[in-house]
């Protein structure tokens, strides 16, 4: 069954076959929504065809599929594509200097949502992908994310059981907090191999007009290559030139 959705409420229950479909999935059979949401067929049947027809849900061979309707409304997130517009240069500019895989990723509950994943033809294998989510304490977006956030927020994720993903990842929560501390000296922080293995990255905090943290910005390669210290210049002028961009536009307001 799907966490989050009250599924005393028919709201809840639509949200909750949503939310049963996965990155890899392409089209999921009626039973299958079944198993994942824990509702009754005739409950499944029933609201999947009136997400149907409002353009949330295509019907076809084999079962359901996600529709483009809500990429419409995904596009229509205001924060996000405001922020996405402003950033594309700084991440284009940067993928043309590095080469390597770019992200751009905003805090979401104690996860890291990415909002912008740039790669060309020898992108890294990373487990990121554009509107997906990882936690916050086993990436180098995640972490700078996680850095800058107030004190409670950071002891609220420090106090929650993290999840070993790698032999690299970092569980203990006083060397992350130690680690923590050492991104808001220095402004940049790293990922090696917490995430996945045989992944490197470097990521830089990007602040809004007021100073507030809204986003992050990363470059990620394969440790076979990929020296993330090599980068931390041109992330932090990336992360630099988006924020003074964010500024100068709420002067001009």
């Amino acid at each position: 069954m799907t966490d989050g959705a009250n599924l005393d409420t028919v709201l809840g229950k639509a949200v909750t076959i949503l939310r049963a479909f996965r990155p890899d999935d392409h089209v999921l059979a009626l039973a299958t929504l079944v198993q994942r949401t824990g509702l009754h067929k005739a409950t499944v049947h029933r609201l999947a065809n009136e997400l149907v027809a409002n353009r949330l849900l295509d019907r076809i061979d084999g079962g359901y599929r996600l529709s483009g309707g809500l990429f419409e409304l995904g596009m229509l997130a205001s924060l996000e594509r405001s922020l996405l517009e402003m950033a594309m240069p700084f991440l284009q500019d940067l993928y043309e200097r590095t080469h390597e895989t770019v992200h751009l990723g905003v805090r979401d509950g104690h996860d890291v949502m990415y909002i912008a994943k740039i790669g060309g033809h020898r992108q890294v294998n990373s487990p990121s992908r554009t509107g997906g989510r990882i936690p916050l304490y086993c990436t180098a977006i995640g972490k700078a994310l996680l850095a800058y956030a107030d004190a409670d927020f950071r002891h609220e994720v420090l106090s929650t059981p993290m999840v070993r993903r790698t032999p690299h990842t970092i569980v203990a929560p006083g060397i992350l907090n130690s680690q923590l501390d050492k991104i808001v000296e220095t402004g940049v922080a790293f990922e090696r191999e917490e995430s996945k293995q045989g992944i490197a990255c470097v990521a830089a905090p990007v602040f809004g007009a007021n100073g507030k943290l809204v986003a992050a910005i990363s470059v990620t390669g394969p440790t076979s290559r990929f020296r993330p210290e090599s980068q931390v210049a041109v992330v932090r002028a990336a992360a630099e030139g988006l924020h003074n961009t964010m500024d100068r536009r709420e002067r001009l307001r």
